[in-house]
C-alpha cells in the first residue's frame, strides 16, 4: 500500500489559506504512543500541547476507538501524564505523571475517575509495563549502585542538594551526557506489586539499564509466562569509548544477570515471542559505530542459537512488532525520506512490502493480528494515528487532532529530484515550496543541512527544523541528502565517515546547482543556507570553502575538530568518524576542521549554541563567532543558557524562529 499525499481534512475552513507561524507551530497538539487495548477495540494515546505564554507543556492520555470516531480524553492532569500502558485484562492503564512533582508510576481505570498513585520513590519512576499476569508493574527509576532502600537514596539526595560546595572530583570517562552532569545515580528497572508494595530493585548493579544511549524503542520486556525479564545492559569500564550494549535475561524472582548475546557491537530492543519460544533483538556488526545497520536477530531460548532474519537486506531495522501467532515479525524501515513497513516469516525469506510512502513510527499489532496500528506524518500533515488492514490495505486515519489548525495553513508537500553527485552516485534533493506559490515568479532559496551526519532529511512535520516555517516567507526550502545520510543502503552511510568535508559538501554543491539550473521558480542570486550539529559544522565548512551564499546560520557546529574532542560526551563517535584520536591521527582531525579555514571567511554568519550542549560544546560555538568577529564578517552570537542540543522551551523557540528567520530576511534581499 502506497500511501498517497494527505491533503484533505475532515473540517472544512471557508478562510483564506495563509502562512504558518511559530505560535501556529507550538499550539499544535504532539500525538504519540499509541497503545492498543488487549481485546483489540480500543487505542490509549499521548497529546502534549505547549502554552507559549506561560512558556511549560503538558500531555495526556486520550482513548479513541480503533474504527475511529470521537476521542475521549482520559487524564486532564495540567502537567504531564504519558506512557500509557493496558492491564491484561483491559481494564485499567499504568501510565507515568509528573502530576505531583517528580515523575511518578498511577494506574486508572478505563472508565476514567482518579488515577491512583502506585509509586513513591524519591528518586521518581517512570515507563512501566505490566506483567502478563497483571500483578505487578516493570518500570525505571535512578537509584545510587550502593543504596538498597528509597530512605537511603532520600538521605542521599538530600545531602547533595543542601550541600553548600557544588564541586566535582571526576575520576572517570563519561562524567557527563547530552544535557546533565551524572551524579552518581544508575538507571535500573524495579518491580512494584500493582497495590504499591513489595518494591525492589531488580538490576541492583553499577551499570545503566537501559544504556544511556544507543538503545531501541523499549529495552526491557517480561517473557510472555511471566518468570523472566530480558533487558540492555553495557558493561564495558569506559562507557565513552563503548557501543557494546547486550542482552542479558534475570528470573522475576531475582538473580544473577545472564548474558544472551556475545556481540562487541550495539544489540538492543528485546522482544519476546507470544509462544515464548524466541527474543527478536536488533544488532549491530561494526564495534564503535554507531550508525551501522541494525540487522533483526532471532535467539532461541531453548537451544541459545541466534540467527540473522535481514542479512541480505540492506536497510536499519528500527522498530518490530510480533504477529500474534508468533510465525511472523513487522518492523519499520527508512527509505530515503519515508519509513516503511515490512514483513518477513520467522522461518526466513526475504521480507515483504507491506506499507510505504509514509512516515511510519511507533507501529502496534492487534491482538487478533487483522490490522496494524501507528503514527504517520508528512512535511505538510503532523502526526495522527492510522490503522491499516495486516497486508496494508484499507488505510484509516483515526485521530484529527490538529485538523481545524492545519486546514487553514498553506504547507506544500515535500517534492523530490535526484541528481549525480560524488563518486557518481545518485543523490536525492528535495523541495518545499512557498504559501501561495507562484511558478511564474522567482524565490529566494534557503539551503538547509542535515545534521548527524548519518541522519536524512524526511518526509516528517518537525517541531524544531520545521521545512515549512522556513518557507514561510516566501523562500523556496532546498535540502539534499547526502553521502552519509541514512536510508540508502549501508555503504552509502558508511562513506562519510574519514570525510566529513569532502563527499558531503561535493554532494551539496552539486545538489544547489543542479536545483537552480532545474527550476526557474528558484533564484539562484539570493540563497541563504543553514544547519545544525553535523549541519552547523557544515556550515561553518562552507564558511572557509565559499562565498555564494548571502548569509549562514550555524547552530550548535562543530568549529574545530580537535577541542571538540577533548569536550563530548561520547567519545566512540569522533574515534570511529575521525579514525582514532587527535594523537593519533592528527592529519585528519586537521584536514577536516573549520578551524583552519578561518582566514577565507567572508559570508555573514549567525552563530546559535546552547550552555546544557555537552555533545558539541559552547565553546565550538564561542570559537565560532570569535573567529568571525576577528575577521570582521557581519556576525551575531544566539547564545542560550538554559537549552542544550535542542531548543526545547517554548519562548526560547519563538526567539530562535524569529531571530534565525530575521537574520536570512535581513541578508538574502540585499
Amino acid at each position: 500500500m502506497l500511501f498517497a499525499q494527505i491533503g484533505a481534512q475532515p473540517v472544512e475552513s471557508r478562510l483564506t489559506k495563509r502562512a504558518i507561524t511559530v505560535d501556529d507551530l507550538w499550539a499544535m497538539g504532539r500525538v504519540s504512543d499509541p497503545q492498543i487495548s488487549p481485546d483489540g477495540k480500543w487505542i490509549a494515546y499521548t497529546v502534549t500541547y505547549y502554552d507559549m505564554e506561560k512558556n511549560t507543556g503538558n500531555s495526556n492520555i486520550w482513548v479513541v476507538s480503533v474504527n475511529g470516531g470521537k476521542p475521549r480524553q482520559l487524564t486532564t492532569s495540567s502537567k504531564a501524564d504519558f506512557f500509557p500502558r493496558w492491564s491484561p485484562d483491559g481494564k485499567r492503564i499504568a501510565f507515568t505523571s509528573t502530576r505531583d512533582g517528580s515523575a511518578q508510576i498511577y494506574v486508572i481505570s478505563i472508565d476514567g475517575g482518579e488515577a491512583r498513585k502506585v509509586t513513591a520513590l524519591s528518586t521518581g519512576a517512570s515507563s512501566a509495563i505490566w506483567s502478563p499476569d497483571g500483578a505487578s508493574l516493570l518500570f525505571l527509576s535512578e537509584s545510587y549502585p550502593d543504596c538498597l532502600t528509597d530512605s537511603c537514596n532520600a538521605a542521599r539526595e538530600k545531602a547533595q542538594q543542601s550541600s553548600k560546595v557544588k564541586a566535582r572530583l571526576i575520576d572517570h570517562l563519561m562524567y557527563r551526557q547530552w544535557n546533565r552532569w551524572f551524579d552518581g545515580k544508575r538507571s535500573h528497572l524495579f518491580l512494584i506489586n500493582t497495590d504499591g508494595t513489595g518494591v525492589r530493585d531488580m538490576t541492583p548493579w553499577d551499570y545503566d539499564i537501559p544504556p544511556i544511549d544507543l538503545g531501541g524503542s523499549t529495552d526491557y520486556a517480561f517473557s510472555p509466562d511471566g518468570k523472566e525479564i530480558c533487558f540492555t545492559m553495557n558493561t564495558d569500564s569506559v562507557i565513552t569509548l563503548s557501543t557494546n550494549n547486550d542482552l542479558f535475561t534475570i528470573p522475576v524472582t531475582g538473580g544473577a544477570p545472564r548474558r544472551i548475546t556475545e556481540n562487541k557491537a550495539n544489540d538492543n530492543q528485546p522482544a519476546y515471542s507470544p509462544d515464548g519460544k524466541y527474543i527478536a533483538y536488533r544488532a549491530a556488526e561494526r564495534p564503535g559505530f554507531e550508525s551501522d545497520r541494525l540487522q533483526l536477530m532471532l535467539y532461541n531460548r531453548v537451544t541459545g542459537e541466534t540467527r540473522s532474519l535481514t542479512s541480505n537486506f540492506d536497510r536499519s531495522v528500527n522498530e518490530v512488532v510480533w504477529a500474534p501467532d508468533s510465525k511472523f515479525l513487522f518492523f519499520t524501515v527508512q527509505e530515503g525520506p519515508y519509513y516503511s513497513v515490512y514483513r518477513t516469516s520467522v522461518s526466513g525469506g526475504s521480507p515483504k512490502k507491506v506499507l510505504s510512502g509514509g512516515f511510519i513510527r511507533n507501529l502496534r499489532i492487534s491482538p487478533d493480528g487483522k490490522f496494524l496500528v501507528f503514527q504517520n506524518e508528512h512535511v505538510n500533515f503532523p502526526t495522527e494515528i492510522f490503522r491499516a488492514d495486516i497486508d496494508g490495505k484499507n488505510v484509516q486515519q483515526l485521530t484529527f487532532t490538529n485538523a481545524e489548525r492545519v486546514a487553514q495553513l498553506d504547507l506544500k508537500p515535500l517534492e523530490s529530484f535526484w541528481f549525480i553527485g560524488a563518486y557518481g552516485d545518485s543523490v536525492e534533493g528535495l523541495i518545499v515550496k512557498p504559501p501561495l506559490f507562484d511558478p511564474k515568479k522567482k524565490y529566494p532559496v534557503v539551503f538547509l543541512v542535515h545534521g548527524g551526519p548519518q541522519g536524512a532529511w524526511e518526509d516528517d512535520f518537525h517541531y524544531r527544523w520545521n521545512a515549512e516555517m522556513f518557507a514561510s516567507p516566501g523562500y523556496v526550502v532546498v535540502m539534499v541528502n547526502f553521502h552519509g545520510s541514512t536510508g540508502y543502503g549501508q555503504r552509502f552511510t558508511d562513506v562519510i565517515s574519514g570525510d566529513w568535508g569532502g563527499a558531503p559538501l561535493e554532494d551539496l554543491m552539486k545538489g544547489l546547482d543542479y536545483a537552480l539550473a532545474h527550476f526557474s521558480y528558484m533564484d539562484s542570486t539570493r540563497v541563504a543556507a543553514a544547519g545544525a550539529s553535523y549541519g552547523g559544522y557544515m556550515i561553518n565548512w562552507i564558511a572557509g570553502h565559499t562565498n555564494r551564499f548571502k548569509c549562514l546560520v550555524s547552530h550548535d557546529g562543530m568549529f574545530n575538530t580537535v577541542s571538540a574532542y577533548g569536550t563530548t560526551d561520547e567519545l566512540w563517535f569522533n574515534e570511529w568518524e575521525f579514525k582514532g584520536t587527535p594523537w593519533t591521527n592528527r592529519s585528519l582531525y586537521e584536514k577536516f576542521s573549520p578551524s583552519n579555514f578561518v582566514q577565507n571567511f567572508k559570508t555573514p554568519t549567525l552563530v546559535v549554541h546552547g550552555q546544557l550542549d555537552y555533545r558539541l560544546d559552547v565553546s565550538e560555538g564561542m570559537q565560532m563567532f570569535t573567529a568571525l568577529q576577528r575577521q570582521g564578517v557581519p556576525s551575531k552570537f544566539l547564545y542560550f543558557p538554559d537549552e542544550g542540543h535542542f531548543v526545547l522551551k517554548p519562548q526560547n523557540a519563538r526567539l530562535w524562529w524569529n531571530t534565525v528567520l530575521g537574520w536570512i530576511g535581513d541578508w538574502i534581499q540585499r
